[in-house]
């Protein structure tokens, strides 16, 4: 049998459970242990919609030079869930190890030659130390955990301490989880060979580092913003949000001298309601907001288009999952993009941010109010499941306390009084906004809001020129905030005449399949899209490459659609790259369809 190469802080976990059984204390455990070891580590928690019974699995990848998108190959298996075993123990590469519980003996067939076995009782060691069904279930998880710390040579004692910070305050629980810790651990190190050839060892590689999820991220974003309204309707994987935005809110959101909650959080009856009560919030001046995913999007079309024809401010946050219909709610994809681009009935066109970790989730969840104030329309920010729900090693967050909120062009009573008359959709700037007024500021400032055809003057009409002439300031408008969304990040490679584009989540599996391609004589250039519409610095760059490949979570290639849709550039410049499956992407399918493609 081959076996596995010493390394040192570089190998893939994967974690095989059954949900409902209390695994992800476990497993976040381990995780948040070893970012305190100082390592650069991401987990990925695949699990499923129904409450319990189904298999879930728990990915973790180390890599000490940074690599952290998903692994497909992994060195140690932990399988306990019998009804995967065939499956897990066949993911473990060659040489690889797999733990499982040694109460119930391994099915003759699930033996592989080139891979270890590590057999643990756990279930009898918590039968014996344990009394109550459900502590049995629970503890043997922390058994497990502590085995693998053992194995891995883990910081006992920092794992010990994050037990104690956990259940500060709540005695039998820190008791029985230090003790199950101490099973799993005192069992290995008793009877196999610890550490297996791939341990870990403290860096100093996370010490400006926190471990951050996309939708807490989001929520901070919102209220470093300035929001004070939050409308939604609960939805996975979005409901987190407003979940984090509550938890804040409750604190930092509290009038200094009374006390009293100074912001308002609904829980609407549906998500046309959720839209309607944002729409009416920012109207009157506040900085509202909404979370949901997918299928809310698509119920909030009608009103989505009211508020880009009467040209009023919204921020919705759509975390993306897999459809279409239900689809899968718990698995994660990149295919609401032209869903949103174009969103309602009619010629809409929206803007949109494309956050690729919960920091740029923090800072475009921000950035989103000020782009629909300034320019009076809907912004909408793409995140999804795996950036969302996922637990990402990020700098820390940092804000400017200079920060001053762009309300964009809000005439004050002043301003209206030296008017002789007040037009809303008359606009005379550059970039095409119609200066807008807020209710109550001054009865000149009073104006009729219209879904309905208007013209400048907002009033109603029905003459096509009057309807196309505002239409065409709003296409003009969408134009101008090509120069406001974030800036895509390009990064060059003089030998290159390959182009890899890119949004949001796959930007880690890109990164490293850009290295495995050089290795493999195919040096590339790379660029990753922050913002919709586009800028001129997106053009250039297909222009500057022979071929660029668009690699995107989805099955119709809609960030290569909506490229072609919204430039000039030639179909055969753009080739896709597409995974759409529903877990996190990794580099191995990248490399294999771009040299696929390119027959290297």
């Amino acid at each position: 049998m081959l076996a596995l190469e010493k390394r040192l802080n570089d190998c893939a976990i994967k974690l095989a459970n059954v949900n409902g059984t209390g695994s992800a204390s476990a497993n976040s455990l381990l995780m948040q242990a070893m970012f305190r070891m100082g390592i650069p580590v991401s987990g990925k928690n695949l699990f499923p919609s129904n409450i319990q019974g189904l298999p879930t699995w728990y990915e973790i990848r180390v890599n000490k030079t940074g690599y952290t998108a998903r692994a497909l190959d992994y060195d140690l298996m932990v399988a306990m869930n019998a009804q995967t075993y065939d499956r897990d123990i066949k993911e473990v590469r060659e040489g690889g190890y797999v733990l499982y519980d040694s109460s119930w003996p391994l099915d003759s067939d699930l033996y592989r030659e080139d891979v270890i076995f590590l057999g643990v009782p756990l279930a009898e060691l918590c039968n014996e130390h344990f009394r109550s069904p459900r502590e049995r279930i629970l503890m043997k998880n922390i058994a497990y955990a502590g085995a693998m710390v053992a194995l891995l040579d883990i910081d006992i004692d920092l794992v010990r301490e994050l037990l104690e910070q956990k259940y500060a305050g709540k005695e039998k629980l820190r008791a029985s989880n230090q003790q199950a810790l101490n099973l799993g651990y005192n069992h290995a190190r008793d009877r196999f060979d610890c550490p297996l050839p791939f341990r870990l060892e403290r860096m100093d590689a996370t010490a400006d580092k926190i471990l951050i999820d996309g939708n807490t991220a989001t929520a901070l974003g919102a209220i470093y913003a300035g929001a004070t309204v939050a409308a939604w309707y609960p939805i996975t994987p979005a409901t987190s949000v407003m979940d984090a935005f509550t938890k804040y809110a409750a604190r930092l959101r509290r009038d200094p001298e009374t006390g009293k909650q100074n912001c308002i959080i609904l829980q609407a009856e549906d998500e046309l309601a959720a839209i309607g009560m944002v729409i009416g919030a920012s109207w009157n001046g506040a900085r509202a907001f909404t979370s949901t995913a997918g299928p809310g999007i698509s119920l909030m079309n009608e009103l989505l288009g009211l508020a880009y024809y009467a040209e009023i401010p919204a921020v919705v946050v759509d975390v993306q999952r897999v459809g279409p219909s239900t689809g899968m709610p718990t698995r994660t994809q990149q295919a609401d993009i032209l869903e949103c681009a174009y969103a309602s009935h009619g010629d809409t066109k929206h803007i949109l941010l494309f956050p690729a970790n919960p920091k740029e989730c923090f800072h475009f969840a921000a950035a989103a109010f000020d782009l629909a104030e300034h320019f009076q329309t809907p912004v909408i920010m793409l995140s999804d499941l795996d950036i969302g729900m996922n637990d990402w090693v990020v700098p820390r967050l940092e804000w400017d306390d200079a920060y001053r909120p762009d309300r964009g062009r809000v005439l004050t009573a002043e301003e209206l009084e030296e008017l002789p008359r007040f037009y809303r959709y008359l606009s005379d700037d550059d970039e095409y906004v119609a200066p807008r007024t807020l209710p109550g500021v001054h009865s000149r400032g009073a104006f009729f809001i219209r879904g309905s055809g208007h013209n400048k003057y907002g009033a109603y009409t029905e003459t096509p020129d009057e309807y196309q002439e505002v239409l065409d300031r709003l296409l003009l408008k969408h134009a101008a905030a090509a120069r406001y969304v974030p800036e895509p990040i390009i990064e060059q490679d003089p030998d290159a005449t390959v182009g890899i584009l890119t949004v949001g989540s796959c930007d880690l599996a890109v990164r490293e399949a850009r290295d495995i391609l050089r290795e493999r004589g195919v040096p590339t250039g790379y660029m990753r899209i922050r913002g919709f519409p586009f800028d001129d610095p997106v053009v250039q760059f297909v222009e500057d490459h022979g071929v660029t490949f668009v690699v995107e979570q989805n099955r119709d290639g809609q960030l290569r659609s909506l490229l072609l849709l919204e430039t000039s550039l030639p179909r055969e410049k753009l080739r896709s790259v597409r995974v759409y499956g529903g877990f996190p992407l990794s580099a191995r399918p990248v490399v294999e369809e771009i040299l696929k493609q390119l027959e290297v």
